[in-house]
């Protein structure tokens, strides 16, 4: 982060300078008291479970001189040497500074969204434009009110573009979110049924999602995936900014004719202006070429060449617990373990199926789907029936996918189930064996990467 005086602080915020000197500077915001400094701001932020305004004694004690804290709160800090700004809402202000702080930096901004796979576009995008522009990205799962901001603090004078993944579960959250980043180019990857039990159905979820065009206009351009059976409903004839789309369908911009997956890397062949490329990306999964031609065109869209697009795609690094394939002496495990929802199970279990090794599918429970649990969890269970020998389920809701591949036909002998994580790794060593393909997937709150230290060991 580059220096913001206690006059832009108080400006950005609309907030009152209580005490202290508005020519002071600081270097960065945080929000964690344990990362306080003399040179930070810390926002006092209230949260699910902690108020921020109960750590700034500690922050102080930690060398902070500056600090933001909601009017309402009448906490005292006992220091004549402190900056001390006051606000209506200290999650607000963040927000407010990051937008201010932002705007300080004339470059593109690229905001990425969609129920399934939004970190590995986000990630794929960055590797394509990387190799032409200095980029910022969010890392880890810094993508709601809270983690954009703090990443847009991560800003400074060298970046020449900024990739900002966008999460939300509910209406009106992904429009905050645009309102502060106004991203110059937006990119769904898809409508799936992640949050349905907030939205209610998916054309709530494509609602929801589209709230990332909040601000554009002929200067902006969307991207989406014209396969997607919700996102084709976006006509390019009613809007008011550019449309491109990519996927499989030959009425794309862009379009996938054929492909080839090994192991661990998948070349495909795509139309681009009416001429055929070859494309090579570092991973597998058929869902990865759709990420990969979002990345192509948001690259074109920047004024990319297309060889240097290639070669950075041909650079992807994925997140960690995202497909992420670990071959030991005795086992080869996919570890998918980062969250779920029955389009990425489905997706996982595509390459888990691939395998000529005996196929086991490790899946826990999906969260947020409200009155369609069972029926998004009988889903993945139908496609078990292909793509795995073994099945271990773990959880509650889990149970519909066991039981459904049973009454589909999968052996009852190659189908477990247990109630937990714990239970279940007590179990591992009698069911898996030597030479097996272990896919490891289920939603965030599940923590099934304790399962994957366990068969890693």
């Amino acid at each position: 982060m580059e220096s913001l005086s206690i006059k832009e602080l108080v400006e950005a915020s609309n907030g009152t300078l209580v005490q202290g000197n508005e020519l002071d500077t600081i270097k960065n915001i945080v929000i964690d008291s344990r990362k306080a400094t003399e040179v930070d701001a810390f926002i006092a932020i209230i949260g699910e479970n902690l108020d921020g305004h109960n750590f700034m004694q500690s922050a102080l004690e930690n060398g902070c001189k500056t600090f933001i804290k909601n009017k309402s709160n009448g906490i005292k800090i006992i220091s004549s040497d402190i900056n001390l700004i006051e606000v209506e809402d200290t999650t607000k202000a963040l927000g407010d500074i990051a937008k201010y702080y932002k705007g300080k930096f004339k470059i593109p901004y690229i905001g990425v969204t969609g129920s399934v796979g939004k970190t590995t576009t986000k990630d794929m995008i960055y590797a394509a434009i990387s190799t032409e522009f200095n980029t910022l990205k969010n890392e880890g799962n810094f993508n709601n009110h809270i983690g954009v901001p703090l990443t847009l603090f991560n800003l400074n004078s060298k970046h020449e573009c900024a990739i900002i993944e966008m999460g939300m579960s509910n209406f009106n959250e992904i429009e905050y979110l645009a309102n502060i980043v106004n991203p110059k180019i937006g990119v769904i990857s898809n409508i799936g049924l992640s949050h349905i039990e907030n939205l209610g159905s998916q054309d709530g979820i494509l609602k929801a999602k589209l709230e990332i065009t909040s601000n554009f206009d002929k200067s902006n351009t969307l991207i989406v995936n014209g396969d997607d059976k919700y996102l084709k409903k976006i006509c390019k004839d009613d809007l008011e900014y550019d449309l491109k789309t990519f996927g499989f369908d030959k009425n794309n911009d862009i379009y996938c004719t054929d492909y080839s997956i090994s192991e661990d890397s998948l070349n495909f062949n795509c139309v681009i202006d009416g001429k055929e490329e070859e494309i090579f990306i570092p991973t597998v999964g058929k869902h990865n070429i759709y990420n990969a031609m979002a990345s192509i065109l948001v690259g074109l869209s920047l004024g990319m060449n297309l060889e240097d697009i290639k070669t950075g795609l041909r650079n992807f690094k994925a997140s960690k617990m995202r497909l992420d394939i670990i071959k030991k002496d005795n086992i080869t495990i996919i570890n998918d373990a980062y969250n779920a929802s029955p389009d990425s199970m489905k997706a996982a279990l595509d390459i888990l199926g691939r395998y000529k090794n005996r196929r086991v599918a490790i899946l826990g429970d999906m969260f947020e789907m409200g009155e369609h649990s069972e029926y998004g969890h009988r889903l993945v269970g139908e496609y078990t029936i292909n793509n795995a020998d073994i099945l271990i389920t773990i959880g509650k809701d889990s149970k519909y996918i066991s039981d459904e591949s049973i009454k589909l036909g999968l052996d009852k002998g190659n189908v477990y189930h247990f109630c937990n994580k714990e239970t279940a790794i007590e179990q591992l060593s009698d069911i898996i064996n030597d030479g097996d393909v272990v896919l490891v997937k289920a939603s965030r709150g599940m923590q099934l990467e304790n399962i994957v230290q366990y068969l890693n060991n």
